[in-house]
């Protein structure tokens, strides 16, 4: 189970998630490429130091992969990265001030980003993020849905209905 399905609060729901980009694996691909492109040319020593180092950096990128999660909910922004060593934060919506999207060349050439989640006391980036305007266009919305009133009225349907169907299996 994901971090943030077993992370919910009672009545909260998983309105968008967001996953990292693939273009994290560019650079360890280019180092293995480079040091199998050494080895093969004869410089085996230095080439096989080289694609151990980009072997590495595959991997680590590829844990980094798997374990981040993204997600906006009915009540939080919640971000989680790392597999052993875990770095979460989860920002009430009421406590977010502002989202920002840092993209670079690349970032905008193939659809990645830094998302900014400035909030009271805190701030925190949530990097190579695939999609990040989506992200941030999401967050707002569901903000501002929730600020306005809608999924709190939503969420109390939800709860009256489930009041009710309960005490109807009582009777």
């Amino acid at each position: 189970m994901s971090y943030v399905d077993s992370n919910l609060m009672t009545g909260e729901s998983v309105v968008y998630r967001a996953k990292t980009h693939w273009f994290l694996f560019i650079f360890p691909i280019i180092i293995l490429g480079i040091g199998a492109s050494l080895a093969i040319s004869g410089d085996t020593s230095f080439g096989n130091i080289v694609l151990l180092v980009g072997g590495i950096m595959l991997i680590r990128a590829f844990m980094e992969y798997i374990s981040t999660e993204f997600a906006v909910t009915t009540k939080r922004i919640i971000a989680k990265k790392g597999l052993i060593r875990r770095s979460t934060v989860e920002l009430n919506h009421s406590k977010v001030e502002a989202l920002n999207v840092n993209q670079g060349v690349f970032g905008r050439i193939f659809g990645y980003g830094t998302v900014t989640v400035n909030g009271a006391a805190q701030s925190t980036g949530i990097p190579h993020i695939a999609s990040p305007m989506e992200f941030r266009k999401q967050a707002h919305e569901t903000i501002d849905n929730t600020q306005s009133g809608d999924l709190k009225e939503t969420h109390k349907e939800q709860v009256s209905s489930k009041s009710k169907e309960s005490l109807e299996a009582m009777d």
